[in-house]
C-alpha cells in the first residue's frame, strides 16, 4: 500500500484558508514521514472565533509562516502515488483545491479516498466514526484538530481498516472501493 493522508486546518469558513497542513507518507504499507507546516492563509489577519476554537491556532502563531503557495511544491513531493485518504475527505479535497485555485496554481490529478467509508466497511458494529472516536476504539493517542496527528491517525486507521479488509495493494483497494474513490 502507497498513499498519502492529508489533513487541513483552516482559519475561516473560506475553503482558501488554510493555516495548517499535514501530510503522513504511507510506502509498503509503513508510514515513512509525517510533516505539519503553519500556513498564513489570505485571510491573515483574520481568523473566525469558532475555528480557533476548534483547532486553538492564532493569527499570532502564522504570522511570519508561509503562505500556501510557498509550501504547496515541498508538500506535494511528499504526496507519494496517486491516492490521498483524509478523514471526511471532501472537506479536505475541498480546502486543497480551494487554496490551489486561489494562487492559480496546478491541481495535480489525485483520486482520494474518505477513511470515514473505509471506516464503515471495517467496523460496521461502531456508533460514531469520527477521527477521535475511530482514535480511541484502536487506543490511539494524538492531539486532535493538529493537521500532522490527524494525518497520521487517519493513516493508522486506513492501515487497520486495508487488514481487517484483507486489501494488500492500491489495485485492490481501487477495485474495492472504487465507488468511493473521487478525483481531485
Amino acid at each position: 500500500m502507497d498513499f498519502c493522508a492529508i489533513d487541513f486546518e483552516t482559519a475561516t469558513h473560506e475553503k482558501s484558508s488554510a493555516c495548517e497542513m499535514g501530510i503522513c507518507v504511507v510506502q509498503n504499507s509503513e508510514i515513512v514521514e509525517t510533516k505539519t507546516w503553519l500556513i498564513k492563509p489570505p485571510s491573515f489577519p483574520y481568523f473566525s472565533r469558532f475555528n480557533i476554537a476548534v483547532h486553538g491556532i492564532h493569527p499570532e502563531d502564522v504570522k511570519d509562516a508561509p503562505t500556501f503557495d510557498e509550501v504547496w511544491y515541498e508538500a506535494q513531493d511528499l504526496m507519494y502515488g496517486s491516492l490521498m485518504i483524509a478523514h471526511n475527505a471532501g472537506f479536505d479535497a475541498s480546502v486543497l483545491r480551494g487554496c490551489l485555485e486561489h494562487y492559480g496554481m496546478y491541481t495535480p490529478k489525485l483520486n482520494y479516498l474518505c477513511s470515514i467509508q473505509l471506516a464503515k466497511k471495517s467496523w460496521n458494529y461502531l456508533p460514531k466514526y469520527g477521527l477521535k472516536p475511530l482514535a480511541e476504539y484502536h487506543k490511539i493517542d494524538f492531539t486532535h484538530h493538529r493537521a500532522g496527528a490527524d494525518a497520521e491517525v487517519c493513516a493508522k486507521i486506513s492501515l487497520l481498516a486495508f487488514e481487517k479488509l484483507f486489501l494488500t495493494s492500491n489495485d485492490e483497494v481501487n477495485e474495492y472501493m472504487k465507488a468511493k474513490i473521487k478525483k481531485l
